[in-house]
């Protein structure tokens, strides 16, 4: 099964394309784990996720933490800390 995952702000910039459909690997089961292998994919996701734990996540437009399971995600937004104002 597929996955959409979704880049926003300097995530997108970095990695360089705002979205992509992915065919998870076995034994990615939480968002840790997505995060460690989307920096294995190349030099531009490694930029973009250098520091994990500040990258905010959505699965399925509900925010979660980084120890959330993703079975069953039909979309993943990854994005970096926001401000408001």
């Amino acid at each position: 099964m597929s996955t959409k995952l979704i880049y926003f702000a300097w995530v997108r910039e970095r990695i360089g394309k705002p979205e992509e459909e992915v065919e998870l690997p076995s034994g990615i089961e939480t968002v840790s784990e997505l995060l460690r292998w989307l920096r294995s994919r190349g030099e531009e996701y490694e930029n973009a996720l250098q520091y994990p734990d500040v990258i905010r996540v959505a699965i399925n437009q509900e925010h979660v933490g980084h120890r959330e399971k993703i079975a069953g995600a039909r979309e993943i937004a990854l994005f970096p800390p926001m401000t408001g104002g």
